[in-house]
C-alpha cells in the first residue's frame, strides 16, 4: 500500500509539471490528482523538490528499463548503453518542463544537494550494470561521467533560445562509447558531420 501511494503521488507529479511547470504545480495539485489526503504527501516526501527530483528519477528508471526490455535478449552491450543513452535524451524532448524542472533544481546549491532517492539508486544500479557489460573498468566512476553527460545533453536539448538538435549532442556521446550510430534509436539515418575547427594561421 505505501508503494503504491508513493506511485501515485510521483505519476501525478509528472503529469502535473508536464501540464503546467513546476512553479505552477501546487502540493494540493498533486495530492487531488493522486487522489491522496493532503497530508500523505508530507508523510512520503520531505517537501515540493525531493518529490520532484523522485518523481523524476522514477520517470527516467522507468524509460530506461523499458527501452531495454524492447531488446532481444542477446542484444550486444553495445547495443544495450546505446539504447540508454537514447532513452534518457528522448526524456527531454518528451517531458521538457519535467526534465527542466528537475534539472533547475539540482543544479541550484540554495535549493539543496542532489537526492540519492531508491528511484535514483535503481537508475544507477542500470546504467553502472550497462557500463560493466560494455567494459569499463571503473563502472562506479563512469557511471559519475556518464551521468554528468546525460545530463549536459539534456541541458543542450533544454536551454532556452539556444537549443541544440538532439543529433549532435548525441553523436558525441556515441564517439566516446566508441558506439555505431545505428545502434538504439537515431533521430536521423546519418551521423551529422562534424564540424573542423578553424585552421590556425
Amino acid at each position: 500500500m505505501r508503494q503504491r501511494s508513493r506511485r501515485r503521488i510521483m505519476r501525478a507529479t509528472v503529469e502535473l509539471v508536464d501540464q503546467r511547470g513546476y512553479a505552477g504545480t501546487t502540493l494540493t495539485d498533486i495530492a487531488e490528482r493522486a487522489g491522496l489526503a493532503r497530508g500523505l504527501l508530507s508523510y512520503y516526501f520531505d517537501g515540493k523538490r525531493l518529490l520532484m527530483q523522485s518523481a523524476t528519477h522514477r520517470l527516467m528508471h522507468q524509460a530506461l528499463a523499458s527501452s531495454l526490455a524492447e531488446l532481444p535478449p542477446c542484444s550486444s552491450p553495445e547495443a544495450r548503453l546505446a539504447r540508454a543513452i537514447d532513452a534518457v535524451l528522448t526524456l527531454a524532448l518528451e517531458h521538457p518542463r519535467v526534465m527542466r524542472s528537475h534539472l533547475a533544481l539540482i543544479l541550484d546549491p540554495d535549493t539543496g544537494a542532489f537526492v540519492q532517492d531508491p528511484e535514483q539508486q535503481r537508475l544507477g544500479a542500470i546504467l553502472q550494470g550497462l557500463l560493466l557489460e560494455w567494459g569499463a573498468p571503473d563502472p562506479i566512476a563512469e557511471h559519475a561521467v556518464l551521468r554528468s553527460a546525460l545530463m549536459g545533453g539534456c541541458i543542450g536539448v533544454l536551454l532556452p533560445g539556444a537549443e541544440l538538435s538532439l543529433a549532435p549532442i548525441r553523436a558525441d556521446l556515441f564517439r566516446r562509447y566508441d558506439l555505431p550510430w545505428e545502434l538504439g534509436v537515431p533521430p536521423q539515418a546519418q551521423p551529422p558531420e562534424r564540424e573542423r575547427p578553424p585552421a590556425r594561421g
